[in-house]
């Protein structure tokens, strides 16, 4: 199953993602389902952005979360300016069939003010498991 799903917060930042399961990878026998989530990042505000810092809550359908922090995303601190915009492709490992994942992105801006970009909650689910 692959799910899209879309924010925008009042700075102008907007944040889709895509989810998809990966079954090469995975091995539900040993409870190992993994999937990729890709990213788009887009400055539709008024002021050059970086990305700073990545924060995911990621839950499995027996509600057992993980949290991730870290600097930036992939190795980089995108800088987008108005108009702008950022993709890349990552991946997670969940213990069950389903599960979700919600977040956000710490970005500063031109004139150096912090704030946060929400990354909207999404579904990692394998194929035929949800209606």
């Amino acid at each position: 199953m692959s799910q899209s799903v879309h924010a925008l917060d009042e700075r102008g930042i907007s944040v889709s993602v895509r989810s998809e399961y990966l079954a090469e990878p995975s091995s539900p026998s040993d409870q190992r389902y993994v999937f990729a989530y890709h990213i788009r990042i887009e400055n539709q505000g008024k002021r050059t952005v970086r990305l700073l810092t990545r924060h995911w809550i990621i839950t499995n359908s027996e509600s057992r979360v993980q949290e991730v922090r870290g600097d930036g995303v992939i190795g980089e601190q995108p800088v987008l300016a108005p108009g702008e915009f950022f993709e890349y492709t990552s991946g997670t490992v969940i213990e069950t069939p389903v599960g979700s994942m919600h977040g956000s992105y710490g970005m500063l801006d031109e004139i150096g003010e912090r704030f946060e970009s929400p990354i909207p909650a999404f579904t990692l689910a394998i194929p035929r498991v949800l209606n």
